[in-house]
């Protein structure tokens, strides 16, 4: 009986003991952003044993307090708001490049929330298999709106891209046939 409760205590210690460590060394905040393990939201309230935290979809889990100890932890917000986000867009092949990179250039540095500071970075990435990919690496300090932002990037991408012409790549497969035997064509009436 004592080794059964020895082992069921076990859980409850260890979650106790990382408790104290979260409100010593404090890697985490309530009102921090984080991801441990495949949860991602807000902390809400950290107690000795678990730690509230609100999801993107507003659910509240509870998260024993060893999984922020003995897990990797990413802390969005530990020491600033600052993050980078990476939007691609691939373009088709025999685009001007220049041109293209100017626009998503523009579009970064007219975005109200977009940083100037660190400075966005577009680049071209690869000759991919069915288009020329460029990267667009912006910095935003505002966390919860970084699918928004990203959005409304795409969005004035792709209009400004229809009005210059640029012609956003899809998926392509080139079909070749055996030359050397005719191939048959059969009319049919719809």
């Amino acid at each position: 009986l004592s080794v059964g409760i020895g082992f069921g205590l076990q859980e409850i210690v260890a979650n106790f003991i990382c408790g104290l460590i979260i409100l010593f060394e404090q890697p985490i905040r309530v009102g921090d952003t984080i991801t441990v393990g495949d949860v991602s939201g807000k902390v809400t309230r950290i107690n000795m044993r678990a730690t509230t935290v609100r999801d993107f979809d507003r659910r509240e889990l509870l998260v024993p307090n060893k999984e922020f100890i003995t897990t990797q932890l990413l802390n969005w917000s530990l020491s600033d708001q600052v993050t980078r986000r990476i939007l691609e867009v691939g373009v088709a092949y025999g685009t001007d490049m220049d041109k293209a990179m100017a626009i998503v250039r523009d579009v970064a540095l007219e975005h109200p929330l977009v940083l100037v500071d660190p400075e966005s970075i577009i680049t071209f990435e690869e000759f991919g298999d069915n288009s020329l990919l460029i990267s667009l690496r912006f910095f935003l300090d505002q966390l919860e709106q970084r699918i928004i932002i990203a959005s409304d990037l795409r969005l004035e991408i792709n209009r400004r891209f229809n009005e210059a012409g640029i012609v956003v790549a899809f998926p392509q497969r080139d079909i070749h046939f055996d030359a050397s035997e005719p191939l048959a064509i059969k009319m049919v009436e719809a």
